[in-house]
């Protein structure tokens, strides 16, 4: 698959802020096993919500094989008839990535997870575990007329950061005016956090996702922080069990944003009693997805 594109078609592409499709939302699908299950509590004006995990009900009983199967009604495999494992070149840049959906452009979304320490794109490709939460997103591209893709990169920084910045580029040129969406799992949110001071990057995101991952205080530096222009919805998801990564940081991250600029899109779900990989199994992709499209970025 060619990603090359004219330098002037390029420039216009690069300079050009993401139009969200007027109107368009990713329709319901599975909501009832997938929504929270219960608010425990709310503030912020409902950016900051405390949702009930509860493992025995939320991964023993969900799970045929705790963590490794899910349940049957939990997952549908016809997205497999417009599943590949292909590769993206952009340039001298070779991406190697399983897509669900319009793969070869023309999607109306974009969404792209980033695994952590260890993982591969097979891991943002498994139907079964997580709850079957991967198999979801999978389904609300598929049948909205998007794309999910998860990538391989080489690591979690220069290199890495450059590999998915390229993945960007090309979805942004095939699907032009699709919102572009990253969401990182763990340390793979070194790389979302770089993309979002990227000049080149930044400005054809059309939101972060961080699931179980890391926060960065440059982002009080950045432009988008101030200029509605150039801002791009945030979300935040974690659980308050989490032995790799504390969650306390992430709320403060979060209070930090709320300070500097009250108004900013971004949302932070605490899953009370989670674990690192709550999030996401537990994360309400269609819920947060359609707040994105929502924010009115101009």
């Amino acid at each position: 698959m060619k990603g090359r594109i004219s330098v002037a078609l390029a420039l216009a592409l690069l300079l050009s802020v993401p139009a969200l499709a007027a109107g368009y939302r990713l329709a319901a699908y599975k909501d009832d096993l997938f929504k929270y299950p219960k608010i425990l509590s709310s503030e912020a004006g409902g950016d900051y919500v405390v949702v009930q995990y509860i493992q025995s009900r939320d991964l023993d009983q969900r799970d045929i094989i705790p963590e490794k199967k899910t349940k049957d009604e939990y997952v549908s495999l016809d997205t497999k008839t417009v599943e590949r494992d292909f590769e993206v070149r952009d340039g001298s840049t070779t991406v190697k990535v399983i897509g669900t959906g319009k793969t070869d452009g023309k999607a109306k979304a974009v969404v792209i997870y980033l695994h952590g320490r260890n993982g591969s794109r097979f891991q943002g490709a498994n139907d079964l575990m997580f709850g079957g939460n991967f198999n979801r997103i999978k389904n609300l591209m598929m049948r909205n007329g998007g794309v999910y893709l998860s990538p391989d990169f080489s690591d979690m920084g220069k290199t890495g950061t450059g590999e998915i910045k390229a993945l960007i580029r090309h979805y942004h040129a095939s699907s032009p005016g699709a919102p572009i969406f990253v969401a990182c799992g763990s340390l793979g949110g070194s790389i979302c956090w770089a993309l979002a001071k990227d000049p080149e990057a930044a400005p054809m995101l059309g939101g972060l996702l961080l699931l179980g991952s890391s926060i960065d205080d440059g982002f009080l530096k950045n432009p988008a922080l101030h200029d509605p222009g150039k801002r791009f919805p945030i979300y935040i998801g974690h659980g308050s069990h989490d032995i790799l990564m504390a969650w306390e940081p992430q709320r403060e991250f979060f209070k930090k944003i709320k300070a500097a600029a009250p108004d900013y899109p971004i949302k932070f779900a605490l899953f009370d009693t989670g674990s690192h990989g709550t999030p996401i199994r537990m994360t309400d992709w269609r819920l947060i997805l359609n707040w994105m499209l929502e924010v009115d970025k101009k």
